[in-house]
Parts: structure tokens; sequence; C-alpha cells
């Protein structure tokens, strides 16, 4: 049976990657797959095999310690790191995932590293029709200003999220980026992805599905 093990930064990562994974595949939370939030992105650890610092909670100090301490997983099993790109170089930040990979001594049989480009608030401002559905006081000339957004730009997504809103980016809160995820997920198209990288995440998560379907024993 499929288990995916799902690391992401943050609560608000949560509601989308459960959309994913329930709504698109069928999956069942915690038969199929757990997710584990973390305290933002952070940066990897100088020491890839020592002890982590457990003040350092975020995905990135904890990434090499949380691989290692998966590797006791089947082959049935995928870890699935969803990562925000942020304004980094894509291939230069899969090249230090992969290269801290392959550094540790024990590791899970498969990992699938993910980036939201430029973070998972991108997927629903390239999904114009989910935030008028999940929001549909929003203002037409707002809706229109996302739908002139490239999508996976690099703009501040959440900023642009929030104008559309009507919030002023000053005030918003980790609650709110929150409520905003799971407001909108639901409404996500999740068979032709409008955002490439949720497009490449709902691929990557098919392409394991299919080693292990979730009925397979």
């Amino acid at each position: 049976m499929i288990w995916f093990e799902v690391l992401v930064e943050g609560a608000s990562d949560v509601p989308a990657v459960r959309e994913v994974l329930t709504r698109h595949f069928g999956l069942l939370e915690n038969l199929h797959f757990r997710i584990h939030r973390h305290k933002g992105r952070g940066i990897l650890p100088d020491d890839l095999l020592g002890q982590p610092d457990p003040k350092q909670q975020t995905l990135l100090h904890q990434l090499p310690a949380k691989l290692k301490g998966f590797s006791h997983l089947g082959d049935q099993a995928c870890v699935v790191v969803l990562i925000d790109v942020d304004r980094d170089p894509c291939r230069e930040l899969l090249g230090q995932l992969n290269s801290m990979l392959a550094r540790l001594p024990k590791r899970p049989p498969r990992v699938l590293f993910r980036l939201a480009i430029e973070e998972t608030e991108s997927w629903f401002i390239a999904d114009v029709d989910a935030v008028a559905a999940a929001y549909p006081k929003v203002r037409a000339q707002k809706l229109q200003k996302l739908r002139r957004i490239v999508a996976d730009e690099i703009v501040g997504a959440w900023e642009e999220l929030a104008v559309a809103l009507d919030i002023k980016d000053s005030e918003v809160t980790g609650a709110d980026k929150y409520a905003w995820a799971e407001r909108i997920s639901p409404y996500l198209n999740l068979t032709e992805p409008h955002s490439p990288s949720l497009r490449k995440f709902v691929d990557g998560i098919h392409r394991e599905v299919l080693k292990h379907p979730a009925g397979s024993r």
C-alpha cells in the first residue's frame, strides 16, 4: 500500500497538499499519508550528519535528520518534500537538495523534492476562478488584475492575494494565510492545474501512486 510522508514549511501549505492527496488521488490521511509542518523554510545545517538544533524547527534545518529518520521506510513509501522557491534559482535549490540527499549514509529509498514557485499562494493566484469561487465578493477588477499575472511569476504571491482580498499586507497573519488556503484549495483545478509548479507536484505524486496504488498490497 502506498504511504507518503509529506514535509512542508508551515501550516498554510497543509490544506492545498491535503486537497491534492485526498480529492485528486482519493488517499486518506493517516492511512495513506501524513503531513509534517514546520516553522518556515530555513537553511540546511552545515553538519548534515549531526543532531539538529531543537530550537530550529524550520524545514531545511530539520530535513537531513528527518530523512535519516525515515530511512526505515520500505519501497512502498515515499517522502515528499515541498519547498517554496521564494527568489532562489530552481536548479540551484534542487541541486543543493539532491547533493544533501546523496551525502546521507541512511535515507529513504524514495524521496520526491517539489518546489512551489514562488510559494503555495502562487498556486492560488494562478487559479483565479478558484479565488472567485472561494471569495465571491471579490471585486471583478481585483480578479482581472490577478488574471494578468503570469502563472508562477515571482511577484510576491501572498501580497498579491492580500490586495485582491482587500487586506493590507502589513496586517496579514499566518492565520490569514491558513484561512485562504482552506477556502481556496477545494476549488483548485487539479486536473489541469494553472500553476506549472502545482502541475509538477500533482504529476510527481501521480507517478509515485502508479508504482504502488492505494489499494495494492
